[in-house]
């Protein structure tokens, strides 16, 4: 009778493919183990990462975990699609024309006040929508003629000397009267909306995805709008006035010295539309 000895028995075992741990593991007695054997011991647990929940985001490709998500309700499944085909049916073809194409974007006020927005911009105009994420529901628009449209300006934010507030990233200023100039009054009224220009910065959700970050890209958005608007220019020129948009790299200021609502709100989102947790007892 042969007896296998220990090293023989080592060679048999190697090139074996040990399968990693399924997520239940249940043990099992093997059925054609001998009685007179050791029972084996269970390998030890590998440490596994904590399961989270996960989003499907507008091309499928890419999923975000639940802590990430379960804030902005624009990450919901479903509900940017949803957006912008309820946004899109406002769009007038007779005033606006075609669209070019659709931006998540985050305006920033007079006064510091981020406020999420969703942009379209047509052959000949750019329209600005606030939009209840909850209710799925478009709350106001704003239509500026892209002819109108005179000067981009494209840089890092910056304030007065001796202002309190601060803001980090670029944003991109589109003027459209560079006649008028902001009155007193609509300088230091937080709730003006007569302002003859708006600005823009990328939203929050840009870096969570490929897909979002089509979405915000700021960039894209600057060039697409700044040739719209020469084309509008050309097409339908502005009595009295040189026609042309002029590119402006350069900071974008906002005169704005103490802005504890502008901090209160920034720093809890309360321009955007999010999850606040329940209310009541």
């Amino acid at each position: 009778m042969m007896v296998d000895t220990e090293e023989e028995k080592a060679k048999g075992t190697e090139g074996q493919i040990e399968h990693p741990l399924s997520t239940v593991e249940i043990a099992q007695e093997t059925e054609n183990e001998s009685s007179t054997e050791e029972p084996k011991q269970r390998p030890e647990e590998k440490t596994k990462a904590p399961r989270t929940a996960e989003i499907y985001l507008p091309d499928g490709e890419t999923t975000l975990p639940l802590f990430k998500m379960k804030r902005f309700l624009v990450l919901r499944p479903g509900t940017l699609n949803q957006a912008i085909a309820d946004i899109t049916k406002l769009v007038d073809k007779q005033m606006d024309g075609n669209v070019i194409g659709v931006w998540l974007m985050a305006e920033v006020d007079h006064w510091n006040n981020e406020k999420e927005r969703l942009v379209i911009v047509t052959e000949l105009s750019l329209l600005i929508f606030k939009y209840d994420f909850l209710m799925f529901n478009c709350e106001q628009l704003h239509r500026v003629p892209l002819h109108f449209v005179d000067r981009i300006s494209y840089g890092n934010f910056s304030f007065p000397k001796y202002s309190v507030l601060k803001r980090e990233g670029e944003g991109v200023r589109i003027y459209w009267d560079r006649q008028r100039e902001p009155s007193f009054t609509s300088r230091w009224n937080p709730f003006a909306t007569d302002m003859p220009f708006i600005t823009f910065t990328t939203h929050p959700v840009q870096t969570l995805s490929s897909s979002f970050s089509s979405f915000c890209n700021i960039m894209a958005f600057r060039d697409v709008v700044q040739e719209a608007a020469q084309k509008a220019n050309t097409a339908k020129p502005v009595p009295g006035r040189a026609n042309g948009v002029l590119l402006l790299n350069q900071p974008v200021h906002i005169d704005a010295y103490v802005g504890a609502m502008s901090n209160l709100g920034n720093g809890n989102k309360l321009g955007y539309s999010m999850a606040r947790g329940n209310l009541g007892f």
